[in-house]
């Protein structure tokens, strides 16, 4: 009888001890260059401990900057102290990718409340009554996370934030409480005035990594995942400066030591070093741009959905100031705007005025997806002209289904 074929794997020499840590979902005990935003939200989430309301927060800052991970540690904690000191207290985290409008998100609370019922069905009206009941008759104080909040459907986001925010109103005992995770920094503009004001009690940015930073974190992660000794100096020093570069992403440079010590095992090498990290470096970006792409908000998403469309049909532009020669490749933002207005027709999106465009055309091309210019005069007056920096194609392979489904 042959082998087993999976006896070579287990048999084969790895540069790894426990490729598990130096995954990006890998969350460590510890923390680096995060004290500060532990302390803040630890100080703001304190009032449970005298069964007294804390404060509704909302998170944002690019991605790989440690939003999720600081809240899921400090709310573990948070826990961890309840359930020692018999606190009235319960936290649910929820992934709004996953739970897109006010009744899933409460259909998924009211759930966990009553798991011997099923109340997929039921009204919206009969579900948020299940959900104040539980809470008043239980005195509890309920902690909701709601991480990607901007990927709740945008008609549906104020209505949410404001009914959850003031459910404390119809409560005599026990409270409600939400932290809002978002990658988009313009997300809080866009709400209603009274949702903003309710929502963010207390609010935080968290800023990339520096180069330093990011070789610490990488440290930290080596010395739990890989063989003592086998990733060279030149190995984290290019992980950290590519990251630090592209975004100044934790998950990236975490993203390129793994691929890289792949490659290594890939070749029976004993030692990762920076060629590994630089052999790594396309297939990282290419999993950290569907990463990226994904996690947009909607309205991002299908601006830069009707740049790639356009890319692929370009009309050109003459050569202009700042432009050498007539360039197939470089789009006018009103033809882009009419684009993404008639996108967001077709999916049933409700589109933002040309101030909000501009402003997310200014977000893509902090995430590097674009690169724009100013005209000049002498191409329809004053304009910005765009120029997509990925591919086209893949861009709506990886959207279209998003807007499809």
């Amino acid at each position: 009888m042959a082998e087993n074929i999976f006896y070579n794997f287990l048999n084969e020499k790895s540069v790894f001890t426990d490729k598990s840590k130096i995954s990006p979902h890998y969350a460590p005990d510890k923390l680096p260059f995060r004290d500060e935003q532990i302390k803040d939200l630890s100080l703001w989430l304190s009032p449970i401990l005298k069964k007294a309301k804390p404060h509704n927060i909302f998170i944002y800052g690019k991605v790989g900057t440690g939003k999720t991970t600081v809240v899921r540690h400090v709310i573990s904690q948070l826990e961890k102290f309840g359930k020692d000191q018999h606190l009235p207290l319960m936290t649910v985290y929820l992934n709004c990718r996953n739970y897109q409008t006010k009744y899933t998100i409460l259909v998924y609370c009211v759930q966990l409340f009553y798991p011997e019922q099923n109340f997929f069905g039921y009204s919206r009206s009969f579900i948020y009554d299940k959900f104040l009941t539980y809470i008043k008759e239980n005195k509890i104080n309920f902690v909701l996370v709601l991480d990607e909040i901007d990927k709740v459907k945008e008609k549906e986001i104020d209505d949410l934030i404001y009914t959850l925010t003031r459910t404390n109103d119809e409560l005599n005992g026990g409270s409600v409480s939400i932290i809002c995770i978002s990658n988009n920094i313009f997300f809080k503009n866009n709400l209603d005035s009274r949702t903003k004001s309710t929502l963010c009690e207390q609010e935080a940015v968290y800023p990339p990594y520096n180069a330093d930073e990011l070789r610490a974190i990488l440290s930290q992660r080596i010395d739990i995942a890989f063989k003592k000794g086998v990733v060279r100096d030149s190995a984290i020093n290019a992980a950290a400066a590519i990251a630090a570069k592209e975004s100044g992403d934790a998950r990236r440079a975490v993203m390129l030591l793994l691929r890289a010590g792949e490659i290594a095992d890939l070749n029976n090498l004993s030692q990762v070093t920076d060629k590994e990290v630089y052999e790594a470096k396309e297939k990282v970006e290419q999993e950290v741009m569907k990463g990226m792409l994904l996690t947009l908000p909607v309205q991002l998403q299908l601006v830069l959905y009707a740049i790639a469309e356009s890319s692929l049909k370009p009309k050109g532009i003459l050569a202009i100031s700042g432009i050498e020669t007539a360039d197939s490749n470089v789009l006018y933002s009103g033809e882009i705007y009419d684009k993404y207005c008639s996108l967001c027709e077709k999916y049933s999106e409700k589109g933002v005025s040309i101030r909000w465009f501009r402003e997310y055309i200014t977000e893509l091309e902090t995430y590097g997806f674009i690169s724009t210019t100013i005209s000049g005069k002498g191409v329809k007056g004053n304009t910005t002209l765009i120029r997509l920096g990925v591919d086209p194609q893949g861009i709506i392979e990886l959207l279209k289904p998003e807007f499809e489904s």
